[in-house]
């Protein structure tokens, strides 16, 4: 059948007026950085979480070296990472001072590998980051039992830090989860969010929600840490008995405003003006034009998903057909964000990958790869690591690539999709 040639962007953000609406009346209201819409993004983001508190801020990347800061993650430590993930699950470990060990993945899987996790744990082993890779929730149950394998290896700071004293109540291994494509996944009633130590997630304009920048932060519900004991220790302000977790966001409040121990909103208050510097930390805060496409988006994404989830089960129809493997997205007690449509395409080598992703693009359909394992970067190979010692996640990426998955898809659209790859993939198979 032929069609009229169409231009199929990989990922553009879907921004409806209702969004353009809300970012002008934080426009017209005189409240731009962060403010009344953050905090209100915040409330129904932890509401959407099942969580008691996220912290929003202008990138998961952020988001993710602040759950290591204030879980005392530093120079000395080691962080468990999956080879076969973005930069950004291993940067931030490295931002901390720490070393990161790589795991490779299962067997003819993007998950990594739950033995290799317990092997990987030293002494020196402080967290492991899990990557919700697609927005597939990991086997959280199976990391929990590797790290149990190797508690006795554990021994958590001594000093009085609040990061001290998170991993002396949890006196484990913490675990991190990287839920940047995550956000809307449930596995066994519990949304991601739910169920690492700390969780991040990212809003950028790719994602399947987005702030155009930014990303946030939460965390269970961890025992054991005072109130009192945090306020004399970093000065703040009253906390008039908020609980564990205003501790926890109010330390984060501390490293995303340059240590400064009011926001913009707090000194709104009649004569607030004063307030400390408490350390030289960082500026990463969300702002409240940020949060006005934030929350006209919260309100559209259930609608948003049921509309990824239409596309998914078309693509899944032709994968099927062709014998091509793909991402599952859902099962009996399980069902993804559906942010990343992944397929291996069999027998196939990178060089007759790059021809594929050539053809199709020349057709108007633009794909992507996700990902080129982390061993294969300047960067990390610069650090010492190599790609052959990671197999599974090498060929995992070697057939590899990416159909483009988004809202702003039409029905058409999809059909063209479909038909085109199906044209240009069967010349290989």
């Amino acid at each position: 059948m032929e069609m009229n040639k169409r231009k199929i962007p990989f990922s553009p953000p879907d921004i409806s007026e209702l969004e353009i609406e809300e970012v002008a009346k934080a426009l017209r209201s005189g409240w731009i950085t962060t403010g009344p819409r953050t905090k209100e993004l915040e409330r129904r983001m932890a509401e959407y979480c099942h969580t008691s508190k996220v912290v929003c801020l202008n990138s998961a990347t952020a988001a993710e070296e602040l759950n290591l800061r204030v879980c005392g993650i530093q120079e000395g430590d080691e962080v468990i990472v999956p080879a076969y993930t973005y930069t950004a699950s291993a940067s931030a470990a490295i931002h901390c001072g720490a070393k990161v060990i790589f795991v490779d993945s299962q067997k003819d899987n993007c998950e990594m590998d739950y033995d290799k996790v317990a092997e990987a744990i030293t002494e020196k082993t402080k967290a492991v980051v899990a990557v919700d890779l697609g927005g597939v929730i990991c086997d959280y149950d199976k990391l929990y039992q590797a790290i149990e394998s190797k508690k006795n290896l554990f021994t958590p700071r001594n000093d009085n830090t609040l990061g001290s004293r998170i991993q002396k109540t949890l006196n484990r291994v913490m675990v991190f989860a990287d839920c940047a494509h995550a956000l809307g996944a449930i596995k066994n009633g519990k949304m991601a969010g739910e169920w690492a130590d700390f969780s991040s997630f990212s809003f950028h304009a790719v994602k399947n929600f987005t702030t155009a920048e930014g990303g946030a932060s939460t965390w269970k519900d961890i025992p054991g840490i005072d109130n009192e004991e945090i306020y004399k220790l970093f000065q703040l302000y009253s906390l008039h008995g908020q609980n564990d977790d205003e501790e926890l966001y109010h330390q984060y409040q501390l490293l995303s405003l340059h240590g400064q121990s009011k926001d913009a909103l707090a000194k709104t208050k009649l004569g607030a003006w004063e307030y400390d510097i408490i350390g030289t930390w960082y500026k990463c805060n969300m702002t409240d034009i940020m949060a006005a496409i934030g929350l006209r988006q919260l309100d559209r994404y259930p609608g948003m998903l049921a509309r990824r989830r239409e596309i998914v089960s078309k693509y899944d129809e032709m994968c099927d057909e062709l014998g091509v493997k793909h991402l599952t997205h859902w099962g009996k007690d399980f069902e993804s964000s559906k942010h990343l449509y992944l397929t291996r395409i069999p027998g196939i080598s990178d060089e007759q990958r790059r021809e594929i992703i050539i053809k199709l693009a020349e057709r108007g359909v633009n794909t992507n790869v996700h990902y080129k394992p982390l061993p294969m970067m300047t960067a990390y190979k610069t650090l010492g690591w190599d790609i052959k010692d990671f197999p599974n996640a090498y060929a995992y990426y070697e057939n590899l690539i990416t159909l483009p998955l988004h809202t702003k898809l039409s029905d058409e659209d999809v059909e063209y999709v479909i038909e085109n790859f199906k044209e240009v993939v069967k010349e290989y198979m």
